[in-house]
């Protein structure tokens, strides 16, 4: 699928700094809610030229100047109005209306200023490249990094090396190049130090799983030193990560300090997600209670926000309804969102990928009357969802849409019309299959190529910020007597460290690669044996229509669309719990003897010793084998054969799964096989060893197999050993 980044939420976001020599006016305005600091600059339009002791005043009564550099911070809040004058422009006015940087241009139409300002600076340098870098942060990440770079390439500051290196960290953030962000933030950090800085680092570390590290990082913060906004994030950030590691006692008491931060200071974005995100957690924990008041608190106030927050937040409460069962709630909820979502659409294009198009809620509204059993209303809003999927090409969808109308068509009595969509359901998952596998091939190449891009650029940077360090020390041992000596060790240290630098990054670029190839192979393996086995279930149901026995072929049918559902919705899953296999294997053994009653009778034993919630298996290991014992083995025994399914405790930690069977065996049963058979036969028992194989690289050995013939007589039979491991 083709990498996109879509921006949902725009936050009032705010770098502010302690104020010295504040006057009365502002101490008092501190009391007040919804202000806060706003940085800006003000420069000449075409050369960007920065104006110093530009008047800045607001009309609550606040009053600042630009420096040598041209830029400004005050306090304001969201509507006040800045007056922006100097001797040598006309008076400008401009409205807040977030808390994003304000860069007002001036017109160069005066010779007076270059007159004034002369060359360009390196200061006006440094100042112009990092506002072209923050112009194409969220555009082009190559782009805003190679300004970046450019900015760092000249004698800077310790404060000029903060900042860039902090925008450079707030780039890798939001392409989410999150171990990146970590060593750019840290390099900012060790320049100057900054608790905002601190706040991106800790929410980087987040991004990158590494959950406790950022819990440190946001306990070393001192709160006092943020603003209202950052102090709200701040403990948001907190209870997000120790939501990851289900500390849920801790995540709800952040949650709830930053909620009565955000309620205090008036922050309504940051009070809607902390209802919302206090509502998840008591979800995870069961208090359905408490979880459905926050969601309840989080709806209503998102409605008051704007349409697209209200849809969100919508879809959200209206999954909460799904999974306690209350289809009426969550019926309600989606067709509201539906009424926000065809709005939207009038102005926004709504990414297939988004979980509030109008393809999804018409789907889950569908589902939701179909476990109510209203198959009459389940039926149009499938159909619904399924003629937007198509339209709007989201074949995931329209594949959902086809199976559930399928099901509900056949449950309904319509089995020509059910069939119909099953067959149009296989013709998409052939259709799907064929894109996904091309786009995945895509993706790979476009993120392989995108990350080495941006290594370059990096290394770039590295080596920049080496070499300054290194000038940096060779100044200040020039007044030392052993500078020769030292400047060397300075020189291997910094290589040494440049080296490695490029040695993790190569390594994580190999690392990330392997791992890559190795889903796409999983994902072309378990591609390939889902139509083998439609393509024998399907040959089951043609032979019970080829005898007239439509009452058979029905109910066998019926099972078969259960027993296809349970291995399509696994399909992508590279571990399923061990009870679905389970379950699986029982409906699929169940199908397998109603068409061979008279060949073999079967037992599924389950050791009470083994807590089955504890482990968990590849999807679809086990019923190769259980065909192969039934097909090419039990069928052509001359007598009853049996079959065995057993589940025994090895260890607390690892169980085994035995499958036997007293068949012809494998010697007897090579014999009867044509050439193509034997291919076929070979074929899958292969995937499977490459399957087991590739997840026991990506997962450290949890999985074991091993044949064997059953018993020493003419009917020797297979016996299947699977070993598993616990997670």
């Amino acid at each position: 699928m083709k990498i996109k980044f879509t921006l949902f939420y725009i936050f009032i976001f705010t770098l502010s700094f302690s104020l010295f020599g504040q006057n009365k006016k502002e101490a008092e305005a501190e009391k007040e809610v919804g202000y806060f600091d706003i940085r800006g600059s003000v420069y000449i339009q075409n050369s960007r030229e920065p104006l110093e002791q530009v008047s800045i005043e607001v009309n609550n009564g606040f009053y600042t100047t630009t420096n040598k550099d041209g830029n400004f911070n005050i306090r304001a809040k969201i509507g006040d109005e800045l007056t922006i004058r100097h001797r040598d422009f006309e008076t400008i006015f401009y409205t807040i209306e977030s808390g994003d940087r304000i860069n007002i241009e001036v017109s160069d139409g005066n010779n007076s200023y270059r007159k004034r300002f002369g060359k360009e600076t390196l200061s006006l340098r440094f100042n112009r490249l990092i506002d072209s870098a923050d112009i194409y942060l969220k555009k082009d990440a190559e782009k805003s990094i190679q300004f970046i770079g450019d900015a760092l390439d000249k004698d800077i500051s310790s404060n000029q090396s903060a900042q860039a290196h902090e925008l450079l960290g707030d780039v890798y953030m939001y392409w989410k190049q999150y171990d990146l962000a970590i060593s750019a933030y840290k390099i900012s950090i060790q320049n100057t130090e900054s608790s905002s800085v601190v706040l991106k680092l800790a929410k980087a570390y987040h991004g990158n799983e590494e959950y406790d590290i950022s819990i440190k990082t946001y306990q070393n913060i001192n709160a006092e030193d943020l603003s209202n906004y950052q102090r709200a994030e701040f403990y948001e950030g907190l209870g997000d990560s120790f939501l990851k590691i289900k500390n849920y006692s801790d995540a709800i008491s952040s949650y709830q300090d930053g909620l009565k931060v955000a309620n205090k200071h008036l922050i309504s974005p940051k009070i809607t997600d902390l209802n919302s995100k206090i509502a998840e957690v008591y979800k995870a924990q069961g208090q359905l209670t408490q979880a459905r008041n926050y969601f309840s608190n989080s709806l209503n106030l998102a409605e008051k926000e704007n349409r697209s927050r209200a849809v969100e937040e919508q879809v959200k409460v209206a999954e909460f309804s799904a999974d306690v069962e209350d289809y009426d709630s969550e019926i309600e909820l989606r067709k509201k969102a539906i009424e926000g979502i065809i709005d939207l659409e009038k102005d926004t294009v709504l990414a297939n990928e988004s979980p509030i198009t109008l393809q999804k809620q018409n789907y889950k509204i569908g589902n939701a009357y179909y476990l109510k059993n209203d198959l009459k209303n389940a039926i149009p809003y499938l159909e619904r969802s399924f003629e937007e999927a198509d339209k709007k090409e989201d074949l995931v969808v329209k594949k959902d849409a086809a199976r559930k109308l399928s099901e509900v068509n056949i449950k309904a009595g319509n089995n020509e019309k059910g069939l119909e969509y099953l067959d149009t359901y296989k013709a998409v998952v052939d259709e799907l299959y064929d894109e996904l596998y091309a786009q995945k091939e895509i993706e790979i190449s476009q993120v392989n190529r995108f990350r080495k891009n941006i290594l370059e650029k990096q290394n770039r940077i590295t080596s920049l910020e080496s070499d300054r360090a290194l000038s940096e020390s060779k100044y200040e041992l020039t007044q030392e007597r052993n500078k020769r000596q030292q400047l060397i060790i300075y020189s291997l240290v910094g290589g040494l460290i440049l080296l490695l630098v490029t040695g993790y990054f190569m390594f994580k670029y190999i690392k990330q690669q392997k791992l890559a190839n190795n889903l796409l192979a999983l994902k072309s393996l378990r591609s390939q044996m889902n139509p083998h086995f439609i393509f024998n279930a399907l040959n089951s149901v043609n032979s019970f229509i080829a005898t007239n026995d439509e009452r058979t072929a029905n109910k066998y049918l019926t099972d078969f669309s259960f027993l296809m559902r349970a291995v399509l919705e696994n399909s992508e899953e590279d571990f399923i719990p061990l009870q679905k296999e389970i379950e699986l294997i029982e409906l699929y053994t169940k199908l397998e003897h109603f068409r061979f009653q008279d060949k073999f009778d079967y037992t599924i034993h389950i050791d009470e010793k083994i807590n089955i919630d504890e482990f968990k298996i590849p999807p679809m290991l086990l019923q190769p084998y259980i065909e192969n014992a039934v097909w090419h083995g039990l069928r052509y025994k001359e007598g009853k054969g049996k079959l065995d399914i057993k589940l025994e405790s090895k260890s607390n930690e690892e169980i085994t799964i035995t499958v036997t069977d007293d068949g012809i065996g494998r010697d007897r049963s090579k014999g009867l096989k044509t050439a193509n058979q034997k291919k076929k036969n070979s074929t899958g028992m292969s995937n499977i060893r490459k399957r087991v194989k590739i997840l026991n690289e990506m997962y450290k050995d949890r999985v074991d197999v091993a044949v064997a013939d059953y018993q020493a007589s003419e009917d020797k039979g297979t016996k299947v050993v699977v070993t598993l491991k616990k997670n």
